[in-house]
C-alpha cells in the first residue's frame, strides 16, 4: 500500500474518532430552542436591531 492510500484510509476512518461527534445540547439549551415565547422575543430583538442598523445607514446620506 502506498502512503497516499494509508492517508486516505486514515481520513476515511476519521469519523470513528470521538472528536468527530457533536456535543449533546443541555436541557436548558433544548428548552430555550423549543420555548416559543423565548423564540418570539429573540425574533423581535433581532428585527429591532436590524431596523436600528438600517436606519443609521439611511440617515447618514
Amino acid at each position: 500500500m502506498n502512503p497516499q492510500q494509508k492517508n486516505l484510509t486514515a481520513i476515511e476512518k476519521a469519523h470513528l474518532k470521538p472528536w468527530f461527534y457533536a456535543t449533546k445540547p443541555t436541557r436548558g439549551t433544548v428548552f430555550l430552542r423549543t420555548f416559543l415565547p423565548w423564540q418570539l422575543w429573540r425574533f423581535v430583538r433581532i428585527n429591532l436591531k436590524m431596523f436600528t442598523i438600517i436606519g443609521r445607514s439611511h440617515h447618514s446620506h
